[in-house]
């Protein structure tokens, strides 16, 4: 049996490997994009995506009359498959890509087009039965296809990471209360401010996840407005009339996203990747929060001698070639570099979204690329960090008891008592002498013991 098969495209015969269901342009793509070595089959999502589209387009072009039952029911059985996980490897182009996301598409109805042509009783390659641009490819364009493909994919992607939100949430949520009781002292600026309880401490990162949460689902929705029957600029030009309505409700009924809705303006929808600037943002927001949590544990749990060691987290790994006993917090240092990554991938979504010009821009895949491995990352870090940190964080309360005794922060307490200026000056003694304010308070008398135990207890410090 040969090897290869040729064939050919407007620029000539191209040798295909003959156990390949791509084709044509796809082993032109592999010559011209040899770049990030990341291929399509890395993003298995965008990939369902694809072969959702195509299945859609497909039972839209039947039910309007421009395809045949045959041909209809062959590419969605071959789509069907592929939603289901096979032929992924077949998907090899490079994520980097020129020609806005062209070779992807060809991709897809090459490898779609040649299933079909198996189901069929047929050889790959015999395009005269089923075409990849003239059966798979019609009435759409890579201009409507991998855009909505891509928001296909990212709304799969954030609805992974929305469920590893809420993980993480409910993991600080349970920290909370279980250190509802533990009194420490609150920072600004690194220096000792108020007391609090380590509780609210672990309820305040709870609390900031949420409102994470709820900015990414509003994000999820703007994915939701789609430019598929718009073809080539978003005129619809090779569109048939009632092709775009049936397009997008066999969309819906395949993904079972009630909200996918046709843009009102599809040459406007063509050209504009807002929606991808606007989810950069927030995954930007998600990352930029994470990583501020991430660098709180790690003081809270420097030392833990030396450092602050108000907290200790899981001991997961060793932590030098060379110190005996030294334990790092890689968890949440690992989640810092995913931050570190994510912001610096909306930058690219940013300067790639400015880079359009007129009907199309020709940068999206890149966003693509950038957008996925955000979501794919920072899901991956909101998993870790709950399952192998919060998880297991212990108090040290023993220690925190100590500092909020000894703490020139408890003055501020006994301020609207004292006035700010006896306050100040407690302060300033207990500050230079290292004994604790309140006995200084006592010996001075100050303040009658009810007054001291009134004004200083857990609920009249934390405002519980």
């Amino acid at each position: 049996m040969a090897d290869h098969r040729v064939e050919h495209d407007m620029l000539g015969d191209v040798r295909v490997p003959a156990d390949a269901y791509y084709g044509v342009h796809t082993v032109r793509a592999l010559t011209n994009f040899p770049l990030s070595g990341e291929t399509l089959r890395a993003r298995p999502h965008l990939i369902t995506a694809l072969a959702t589209v195509k299945q859609a387009a497909a039972g839209a072009n039947g039910e309007v009359g421009a395809l045949d039952r045959t041909r209809t029911e062959a590419i969605a059985v071959a789509c069907a498959e592929i939603r289901h996980g096979a032929l992924h490897d077949q998907f090899v182009v490079d994520l980097i890509q020129g020609g806005a996301g062209t070779s992807t598409n060809m991709n897809a109805n090459e490898v779609i087009a040649n299933r079909a042509l198996e189901l069929l009783g047929h050889r790959r390659g015999e395009y005269s039965v089923l075409h990849p641009l003239d059966h798979v490819n019609l009435g759409q364009s890579t201009n409507d296809v991998y855009p909505t493909a891509v928001k296909l994919a990212l709304d799969s992607h954030v609805g992974e990471l929305l469920g590893a939100l809420g993980g993480l949430r409910a993991a600080f949520a349970a920290k909370a209360g279980e250190f509802a009781d533990v009194l420490k002292m609150g920072r600004t600026q690194l220096q000792d401010a108020v007391p609090m309880t380590l509780g609210q401490e672990f309820g305040a990162f709870a609390a900031t996840i949420g409102e994470d949460e709820q900015r990414l689902a509003e994000a999820r929705l703007l994915l939701h407005e789609l430019n598929l029957g718009g073809t080539a600029i978003g005129t619809g030009l090779n569109a048939r009339p009632g092709y775009r309505a049936a397009a997008l409700a066999h969309l819906r009924s395949l993904t079972g996203i009630p909200t996918l809705v046709s843009s009102p303006d599809l040459i406007e929808a063509t050209q504009d990747v807002g929606v991808f600037v606007q989810l950069s943002g927030v995954l930007k927001r998600v990352a930029v929060k994470l990583s501020k949590i991430c660098n709180d544990l790690r003081l809270l749990s420097s030392g833990p001698q030396a450092g602050l060691g108000e907290i200790g987290l899981p001991a997961r790994q060793a932590g030098s070639s060379i110190m005996p006993g030294k334990v790092n917090p890689v968890i949440p240092e690992a989640v810092n570099q995913i931050a570190f990554e994510v912001i610096g991938n909306d930058l690219t979504v940013t300067l790639a979204a400015e880079g359009g010009q007129l009907q199309l821009n020709a940068f999206e895949p890149i966003i693509a690329r950038a957008l996925t491995a955000s979501l794919d990352h920072l899901t991956a870090g909101a998993r870790v960090l709950a399952d192998r940190c919060v998880r297991g964080i212990t108090a040290n309360s023993d220690r925190l008891r100590e500092i909020v005794a000894s703490s020139t922060g408890l003055v501020t307490a006994l301020g609207p008592a004292l006035g700010y200026e006896t306050a100040s000056a407690i302060a300033l003694e207990a500050h230079h002498t290292g004994r604790p304010p309140l006995d200084l308070v006592r010996e001075r008398a100050l303040l009658t013991e009810e007054e001291v135990l009134a004004l200083t207890t857990p609920e009249a410090l934390t405002g519980r």
